[in-house]
């Protein structure tokens, strides 16, 4: 039997839509309930108390929505907040595990950078669930919360001076290590891929959390029969805690397609 109830999304602002991205490639039936904190973006910069807060009141939103499970679309949430999900009457997806394991099984020489925000690297999450599947892994994590911030002004351009002098500045590291295998650990970063892939050269091979998580939702729905009518026409909708007009300009762009005024609410922080 079809669910067509909505697959809930959340993120601490634009970065997640990479996420929408590829669940809009890979279930293309499916309705998607997005909610983007823009209001405090970002969350790798902030207190683990903190950020689990923000996860329980963005968590507790979209289930107010009726969605039928929930994917945390933000790097940090997933690594030091993601026990929030142990309340939910929903099932939950991460994006740091799916990740880590599609770098474990890719790497050749068992060398792998890991990009992240602050709170993402200290958390150590990515290099457990790697040492889970390849224990012998090198793993160098490197802390790039500029990233974010150069995602969420609209600084996308693959050849900006900006971009590309700071990527080379957080790479450097990873090139250092002869890392063979690179993680975009914070779903702002794939944004940024062709500015990152530049920099680090055509045989490193880089994993977007984003389609390793809509691989692993889509596996889940099929193996559970949770998929929408494959008859039915999508509908998304996008909440967003502040800046609903540069949020719409910024989404066309990383989603690819049109976004009508419509389908963008701005939401009071307040009735989270």
């Amino acid at each position: 039997m079809a669910d067509n109830r909505a697959i809930g999304v959340f993120d601490s602002g634009l970065g997640g839509l990479t996420v929408v991205s590829e669940l809009l490639r890979f279930l293309p039936n499916e309705d998607i309930v997005y909610f983007g904190d823009t209001g405090r973006v970002p969350y790798g910069t902030r207190s683990k108390e903190t950020i689990r807060k923000y996860a329980l009141e963005d968590e507790a939103f979209l289930i107010e929505k009726d969605v039928k499970l929930i994917i945390a679309a933000c790097g940090t949430v997933s690594s030091v907040a993601y026990d929030t999900a142990e309340t939910l009457p929903v099932p939950f997806f991460e994006v740091v595990s799916h990740a880590a394991f599609d770098a474990a099984k890719t790497t050749k020489n068992g060398r792998i950078g890991v990009l992240g925000t602050a709170a993402t690297v200290n958390s150590g999450m990515h290099e457990k669930f790697i040492k889970e599947v390849l224990p012998e892994a090198e793993v160098t994590a490197c802390a790039c919360s500029m990233f974010v911030s150069l995602v969420e002004e609209g600084w996308l351009a693959d050849d900006d001076i900006v971009v590309l002098e700071t990527a080379r500045r957080y790479l450097k590291p990873i090139i250092d290590a002869k890392c063979d295998t690179v993680i975009l650990g914070c779903t702002h970063f794939p944004v940024l891929k062709g500015a990152i892939k530049s920099i680090l050269g055509d045989k490193v091979t880089l994993i977007d959390a984003g389609t390793a998580t809509a691989k692993a939702v889509k596996e889940f729905l099929d193996e559970n029969s949770l998929n929408a009518d494959s008859e039915k026409v999508a509908k998304n909708r996008y909440f967003v805690s502040d800046k609903a007009y540069s949020f719409k300009k910024t989404a066309t762009v990383l989603l690819g397609k049109k976004i009508e005024d419509e389908d963008i609410k701005q939401v009071s922080l307040n009735n989270l």
